[in-house]
């Protein structure tokens, strides 16, 4: 590639955000409402009106305090369904804020629904149901009357780096041979958790169709990785429980309408297993299928017939694919049980809790960078509105701390480098397409660091298999990718962020030699949960110059 073809953009902001997701549009909101006067510029790379894992949709807010509830009971809840680990501190700011931007979202205009006295309808202690297939262009259409800037179909690749913080986003157009050097004053990372790193549920043409947005590959992790920014917990993979094929969620009938959980023989199951926490009813399925007494279901046999029509409604408000499984069969909701299965593993600092390594007010250790949503780690459960939250605590952390900072310009031979590296794929003659090393990237994160086909199970030598293929390809891919077009260039860097996540993530399992979270972190050789030895922080530091990566622990508690 002759990047000197390129087209150069240089802008310039107080604060950029990389990712116009929920986290990310709501830290842009915060920022204009708080200080109208700050330039805040969005990189998104899809367009910020369907992008995100809110781009089809949602039909519950699940993280809402309902009476009784507290910011504490709502803690007590995360750290019971996760094994005892959280960092308390980010899981209380979160709590303490939920109720508040969730009636926000309502202010922009989402639509609600409630009971006759007016109150929103509760699906649960702490879920309230919505009519949100337009939850993302509302929240869009909020960033837009903000002021905030917009930059749509821009792929970020790294930070720029400059006296040791963070300084601003390198980034490339998606559509055209562009590159953008944006400098700021301090960086928001809302760029999401990463799909894609495992052999998905569905092959061929269907892979994408997955649980997690498919277009979230890590990217905001591997920037952190490269430039030095500590990550947490990538062990805690998080794994969802789902309606076999279409990957819809089970939570809109195990809660909507107390749909039991069955195995093939008609049995309820979950009693076997001493606790209905998310990873152990998902932990309890696999069993049962081990064990003989597979498919399990969801048994909608007994529903009304009049709830029917609600339950599809409230699948078209954001995984349609059900309802035309439904309508292709020709049955009703409650005319069979719904097969369930476990998807691929994602690593996700929302359901799950990895990411970012960051403090009470998401700065992470790269000075100048913060993070929020699914790029912050260690706060599971955050859902939709705990992503709000956290772009709320980010933004106004970030708007404290560009007082008196300069916008820094990026180096010329910085700029170059990555240029160069961004662009080098394109046009390769020789090589292997984006396609092919995602393929690989999958085979050997599904058969030797439990993936679908190993039951999600983990073990030292299989995972130490997987170091070193994952080493090799991680060179193999970094010398020899090749892209044809600008669509294929994205897909390029997609793989090369997913490799470096997928290696953290191995190194991560490996060390943590227990089995805490079931199915989510089954190592089979450690099968027992440690609290003496283990209720610590997994943490790690890549070094890209040479490209090992440090494991670090940290304490539970006292952290602030």
């Amino acid at each position: 590639m002759n990047a000197g073809r390129v087209k150069i953009e240089r802008k310039s902001a107080d604060i950029v955000i990389v990712g116009g997701g929920t986290a990310g549009c709501f830290a842009a909101v915060t920022i204009k409402e708080m200080c109208p006067s700050a330039d805040v510029l969005v990189v998104e790379k899809a367009h910020v009106k369907r992008s995100g894992c809110l781009a089809a949709g949602v039909n519950a807010i699940n993280a809402y305090l309902g009476p009784g509830e507290t910011p504490e009971s709502y803690l007590d809840y995360v750290k019971r369904d996760s094994a005892g680990l959280v960092r308390e501190d980010l899981v209380l700011s979160i709590g303490q804020r939920l109720n508040r931007v969730t009636e926000k979202l309502e202010s922009w205009g989402l639509p609600f629904l409630k009971d006759e006295s007016g109150r929103y309808k509760f699906r649960g202690k702490r879920s309230v149901e919505i009519n949100g297939e337009h939850i993302k262009p509302v929240i869009a259409s909020a960033l837009r009357r903000s002021g905030a800037g917009i930059l749509n179909r821009a792929v970020a690749t790294n930070y720029v780096v400059k006296d040791g913080r963070a300084a601003g986003v390198f980034a490339f157009s998606a559509r055209e041979e562009k590159f953008y050097v944006i400098s700021a004053k301090a960086v928001i990372c809302a760029a999401g958790g990463a799909a894609g790193i495992y052999r998905p549920n569905n092959g061929g043409p269907a892979r994408h169709k997955m649980w997690y947005c498919p277009f979230n590959v890590g990217t905001g992790f591997a920037m952190g990785l490269r430039a030095g920014a500590e990550m947490t917990t990538f062990e805690m993979r998080f794994i969802a429980l789902r309606i076999k094929d279409v990957l819809s969620p089970t939570g809109t009938v195990v809660q909507g309408v107390k749909a039991r959980q069955i195995n093939a023989l008609g049995e309820e199951y979950l009693n076997r297993y001493g606790s209905d926490s998310t990873p152990v009813r998902l932990y309890a399925t696999v069993e049962e299928n081990k064990a003989g007494r597979g498919p399990c279901y969801l048994d909608l046999t007994g529903l009304p017939d009049s709830d029917n029509s609600r339950l599809k409604e409230a699948y078209l408000n954001m995984s349609p694919g059900i309802v035309l499984k439904w309508a292709d069969e020709g049955v009703e909701p409650n005319g069979k049980p719904l097969e369930i299965c476990g998807s691929e593993p994602y690593v996700v600092g929302g359901h799950g809790q990895a990411g970012y390594w960051v403090d009470s007010r998401r700065r992470t250790t790269l000075e100048g960078l913060f993070a929020a949503g699914d790029a912050a780690g260690g706060a599971p459960k955050k859902y939709v509105s705990g992503c709000l939250a956290e772009g709320e605590i980010a933004a106004l952390a970030a708007l404290e701390y560009i007082r008196g900072i300069e916008v820094p310009a990026a180096g010329d031979q910085e700029v170059a480098a990555e240029l160069g590296r961004v662009f080098e794929p394109l046009g390769r003659q020789k090589g292997a397409a984006p396609d092919d090393y995602e393929e690989r990237l999958q085979k050997i994160m599904d058969e030797y660091a439990g993936g679908i086909s190993a039951n999600y199970e983990l073990s030292g030598p299989k995972l130490l298999i997987a170091r070193e293929l994952l080493r090799e390809l991680q060179d193999e891919i970094s010398a020899n990718i090749s892209a044809g077009d600008m669509h294929e260039l994205v897909k390029a860097h997609e793989v090369i962020d997913r490799a470096l996540v997928a290696r953290v993530l191995v190194e991560h399992l490996l060390y943590r030699k227990e089995t805490r979270w079931r199915s989510y972190q089954e190592r089979v050789d450690y099968p027992v949960r440690d609290d003496r030895r283990w209720l610590v922080f997994v943490n790690s530091v890549y070094d890209g110059e040479t490209k090992n990566i440090r494991i670090i622990e940290r304490p539970w508690k006292g952290l602030g």
